[in-house]
């Protein structure tokens, strides 16, 4: 067995209200797991961190069950195969799963997907080729239906999923305004992804500058955060435009209720606005990997990583996520 003889699992201690702390986390070892029929047992090199988890360490009502507390947390992950008793898998394969966040995880084969690292660098499948850059492809093309001319904005400009967003409209032949917190975000989302415009959500004058970057109003707003950049948005939207929601992490540790934009201008405006979950889009899987992975082939889409070393750091890790500390897709090397 590779490294250490027990598994390092990171738990839910205790259900945030508001903000989360290190405190909410614990870190505990437990005995190495030995894989049953036909389930493959797991060394976890790579942990991906994204703000959905936020709403897992809650009891409210959601899409997928709570952490348990005293559970690990979830989370999909990257790992070496260090013992099988699946016939489709070997020792030594890497596998996208979900094995949470521990040293070691136990999954069935059939919920595995073998990576070939000599096709792409194996953390893709973790972002622009995974889960976010899927969310993005999907969100934007089926909800969002972009059409060339159009404007569409996207909050959280720089992070997994909205520099997806934003690439794949310029390549559909729209405006694309970015949103994003700082300076330098802002710069990389223009100098480097390539969008029109890019404004600060922190600056003064936030809602006027959106406005003048956006002179035509805005046929797509696809929605990461919430809050305030969600108000600065909605009086530019166009009659019949369309707001794919995709995340909402300005509100996530909210303990009350915020106001929202009034219902009537839903009305007025005839807009469609649609939360979606990317799995409900899975038969759109084959198409997202065709076309996503030639568009990074060709260098039309780039996208940024950004790596944690060690599992004993994914809470202060997350935690930054939270409040927008991280530049990019956030992930935790594991082990290498």
């Amino acid at each position: 067995m590779q490294g250490s003889s027990r598994n390092r699992q990171i738990v839910l201690r205790s259900r945030p209200a508001g903000l989360p702390t290190s405190g909410h986390f614990g870190l505990v070892e437990s005995p190495i797991p030995e894989p049953g029929d036909g389930e493959v047992l797991m060394r976890t090199l790579w942990l991906s961190l994204d703000p959905y988890m936020r709403g897992r360490m809650s009891e409210a009502r959601s899409y997928s069950a709570p952490v348990p507390i005293g559970g690990v947390m979830v989370g999909a992950t990257l790992g070496r195969v260090v013992a099988s008793r699946d016939p489709a898998f070997a020792v030594g394969d890497v596998v996208l799963g979900y094995g949470g966040w521990q040293d070691y995880a136990v999954a069935p084969g059939r919920r595995l997907r073998k990576l070939d690292p000599a096709l792409a660098p194996i953390t893709t499948a973790l972002s622009v080729l995974g889960m976010p850059g899927m969310t993005g492809y999907v969100g934007l093309l089926e909800i969002g239906r972009p059409r060339a001319g159009e404007t569409v904005v996207v909050s959280a400009a720089s992070g997994a999923v909205g520099s997806v967003v934003g690439q794949i409209a310029k390549i559909k032949g729209c405006r694309a305004v970015g949103v994003a917190g700082g300076a330098e975000k802002c710069a990389y989302v223009v100098d480097v992804l390539g969008l029109d415009a890019c404004v600060d959500h922190r600056s003064p004058g936030f809602a006027e500058a959106l406005a003048r970057a956006c002179p035509s109003g805005v046929d797509v707003y696809f929605e990461n955060v919430g809050g305030a950049v969600q108000e600065a948005v909605w009086p530019l939207l166009n009659d019949f435009a369309r707001v794919p929601v995709c995340g909402l992490i300005a509100q996530y540790n909210d303990t009350t209720p915020r106001p929202g934009p009034g219902l009537s201008s839903v009305l007025t405006k005839r807009l469609t606005v649609r939360g979606f979950i990317v799995s409900d889009h899975a038969a759109a899987q084959d198409a997202f990997l065709r076309e996503v992975s030639a568009w990074v082939r060709d260098g039309r889409i780039k996208f940024r990583e950004d790596i944690v070393e060690g599992l004993e750091r994914a809470p202060d890790a997350f935690l930054g996520l939270l409040q927008g500390r991280n530049f990019g897709k956030l992930m935790v090397r594991v082990a290498s």
